[in-house]
């Protein structure tokens, strides 16, 4: 559960004090006191997971984000593979208006021009990119879910429970809508997010994990050099405003087919009007695993440090975005600058725009029922 008041006054104190306690300090070298602030009246906290093996999962309430992830490298070292920052401050949008590691809501990706008609209603989201609405909006008077303090419960080392209410009417969604994530750690190196929720009025949702991850550790080292192989043979191009089209193209014969495994930049610069239009890949991919979460659909992996993080899930589609708007003007963990390509995102969801595509998997949550997406990122060893 949340901290109390007295404890936060203790912490607030030692912190006076210029001495750290080292046995606070995470694994990833993450001081919990950074983490600790009230926004809107709630109190936000740095929880860490661990398992047998010591891979260690840092996670923030202040939008649900995964601070850093620590699995073992081919030489059994751990190794930090998300970009993210060393305080909970640097995640507030007036300083840095990032995505890092953030559970999205109450839509992730792009509706085209904030805009949707359900039931014979019509609703207006925020245009907050390119005049669509992306991630649930950020300038309709509500932050979006990744500025947002969700409540957490912490009943093991393994466990992290975070839940939210999202008032009807916010940034213009209709329904009361009550989130939870459950981040679990397993014995065999994965991290599963299963995520739920359920509405008082028709609406709709897609929920998603926003990390960045570089699996060399090394947040200098562009990821254009990792592998990449994904289970796909369709991807949903976009126009030059990052909106999906509405057709469903093949990946065969475009830099688009990861079919077999092969490096993120062999065609990240291809003469190509889809990567132009991305700006390298900023792109849904239609998974053929179908919903089965039990087949791995994506598959990356760095040479050098031979991690190997497999990703499985019950959703249709990933949104895989190579980094290409960071631009060097964000300093993350340990004063590394955030370059072009410095990590990729694997966001597993329903695709892009749903609510305006009825030919594409349905996005609508209706009251009396629940909202189930499941998504698991397995980390190994190559041989």
């Amino acid at each position: 559960m949340l901290m109390p008041l007295g404890a936060l006054v203790v912490m607030a104190a030692a912190s006076c004090t210029g001495k750290k306690d080292a046995q606070a300090v995470t694994a990833s070298g993450l001081d919990p006191q950074n983490f600790v602030a009230v926004v809107d009246g709630d109190t936000t906290r740095l929880f860490t997971l661990k398992n047998a093996n010591g891979m260690e999962v840092n996670i923030t309430n202040y939008g649900g984000r995964i601070v850093s992830l620590m699995v073992p490298n081919r030489s059994g070292e751990l190794t930090d593979v998300v970009l993210g920052f060393d305080s909970v401050q640097a995640y507030f949008p007036e300083n840095n208006k990032t995505d890092f590691g953030a559970s999205i809501g109450r839509y992730a990706n792009r509706i085209n021009q904030g805009k949707f008609v359900l039931d014979a209603d019509t609703f207006q989201l925020p245009q907050n990119n390119f005049g669509h609405c992306l991630h649930g909006g950020t300038d309709m008077g509500t932050l979006g879910w990744q500025y947002r303090v969700y409540q957490a419960e912490q009943p093991n080392d393994t466990t992290l429970i975070l839940t939210l209410e999202d008032a009807d009417g916010n940034n213009g969604f209709p329904g009361t809508v009550n989130a939870k994530v459950t981040f679990t750690l397993s014995s065999d190196n994965a991290l599963a997010l299963d995520y739920e929720a359920t509405t008082d009025k028709p609406t709709i949702i897609n929920l998603t994990n926003h990390s960045y991850f570089n699996l060399s550790g090394d947040a200098t080292k562009p990821i254009t050099g990792e592998t990449l192989w994904i289970d796909s043979d369709c991807f949903t191009p976009v126009d030059s405003t990052f909106m999906t089209t509405g057709s469903i193209d093949t990946v065969a014969g475009t830099p688009f087919d990861f079919r077999e495994a092969k490096t993120i930049g062999t065609d990240i610069t291809a003469d190509n009007e889809q990567i132009k239009n991305g700006n390298g890949y900023d792109h849904n991919w239609v998974l053929n695993t179908a919903g089965d979460a039990s087949r791995p659909a994506i598959r990356l992996s760095d040479a050098d440090s031979g991690i190997v993080m497999e990703v499985l899930t019950n959703e249709p589609g990933v949104q895989v975005y190579t980094g290409n708007f960071l631009d060097g003007t964000v300093t993350g963990k340990k004063g590394i600058v955030y370059n072009q390509r410095a990590a990729i995102c694997l966001e597993t969801q329903h695709y892009p725009d749903s609510p305006n595509k009825p030919q594409w998997p349905s996005v609508v949550l209706r009251p009396g029922e629940t909202y189930n997406s499941h998504c698991v990122y397995k980390f190994s060893v190559a041989e």
